[in-house]
């Protein structure tokens, strides 16, 4: 019997294991997107089963607003008991009576099928809406902080690399490691409070008016707005992208065809450039996912001290208030932009570096 299964699953896997022999890149991207797919499956029954442990839930922040509103002239015991009624039957109508799995399947179907990710239970606002209108913000931001990090990281770690054991090296090691040990938090606290204290920055990072009312004065407002959060991600990201260059390329420097290309007069800035440099590329691409995934979940604190309005800010908000689909929708979208960042990151390693394959067997 077990043979037959044996051979049964042999032959069904057949033409898997040929597509995979003849387009292993192709296969290797399907591999990802069915293991993206199962990541966020669990992490989506993961958020539902937490939230259901908090206790309390949106609609007692709703019916305990409406009681101190609606509090005047009526005695404590019919209170208690109107709201009794409304809270089970505002449950009923948002599904929230029955266990966390069902509604969970509930929340998936939506998605899928209809793809809806349903209505904030505060503003009842389109969750969409509230997504696509602060994602831009924190893509904005995230983005330019990881362009400069990568740009100063790379010249400054090549550099003084090839200035290895002098007092400029040891200097510039010294500020990376105290910049990678600082904690995030006071950082952010420092800078709002030079921000204050010097007025030369504005203390919230984003301008007082829309882009559509004045385009050409909201970018220069924005760029002055937001140039204390930028700064404040670069700090706290350059440090480790420095110090991990500067260490790959010491490491390549030493390797024996490093050597080998000197003893045949190769110039020094080819064999830094083309050669060693390239090699550093190698470590920092499959370490970039996690430096957007860490500067995404590093501008949740960013955010809220300096008041920028990104999808940082509205999980906060949406993990305070318990607006369970909001929470869901947060969560499920920055999970999925780090996952495909992963996976851009392991496919452009494979068209970098010829000596990976991905798919051998």
């Amino acid at each position: 019997m077990l043979n037959i299964f044996r051979a049964v699953t042999s032959f069904a896997l057949k033409p898997f294991y040929a597509f995979k022999r003849r387009f292993p890149l192709l296969s290797y991207i399907a591999n990802r997107l069915l293991t993206m797919a199962f990541m966020l499956f669990i992490l989506g029954f993961a958020v539902f089963g937490l939230m259901a442990l908090v206790p309390g839930d949106i609609v007692d922040q709703i019916m305990i607003q409406q009681l101190f509103s609606e509090s005047q002239g009526r005695t404590g015991q019919n209170i208690q008991a109107m709201n009794a009624q409304q809270l089970a039957a505002f449950r009923a109508e948002l599904g929230l009576d029955q266990p966390f799995y069902v509604q969970y399947f509930r929340w998936l179907n939506r998605v899928i099928i209809h793809q809806d990710l349903g209505v904030s239970s505060i503003s009842n606002a389109p969750v969409s809406f509230l997504i696509s209108s602060r994602i831009v913000n924190s893509l904005l931001l995230n983005l330019i902080s990881l362009v400069f990090i990568t740009i100063f990281s790379f010249v400054l770690g090549v550099y003084f690399s090839s200035k290895a054991g002098t007092r400029a090296d040891a200097a510039v090691t010294f500020f990376a490691l105290l910049l990678h040990a600082f904690p995030g938090l006071l950082l952010y606290i420092l800078l709002q409070l030079f921000a204050a204290v010097s007025g030369l920055f504005p203390v919230t990072a984003y301008p007082p008016f829309p882009f559509s009312e004045a385009p050409a004065k909201f970018v220069f407002s924005y760029a002055h707005h937001v140039f204390l959060p930028l700064f404040a991600a670069f700090l706290g990201g350059i440090g480790g992208t420095l110090r991990m260059i500067r260490a790959t390329m010491l490491d390549q420097l030493g390797q024996p065809y490093i050597t080998s290309l000197r003893s045949r007069g190769i110039a020094e800035w080819r064999i830094y450039l083309t050669h060693a440099f390239r090699n550093t590329l190698n470590p920092y691409i499959t370490g970039s996912a996690n430096m957007l995934a860490g500067l995404f979940s590093g501008s949740l604190i960013l955010e809220i001290i300096f008041a920028y309005p990104g999808i940082g800010r509205l999980m906060y908000e949406a993990v305070t208030q318990q607006d369970v689909n909001l929470v869901l929708a947060n969560i499920m979208f920055i999970s999925f932009l780090v996952l495909v960042g992963m996976a851009l990151a392991d496919i452009v390693l494979a068209l970098v570096d010829p000596r990976i394959r991905y798919g051998k067997e």
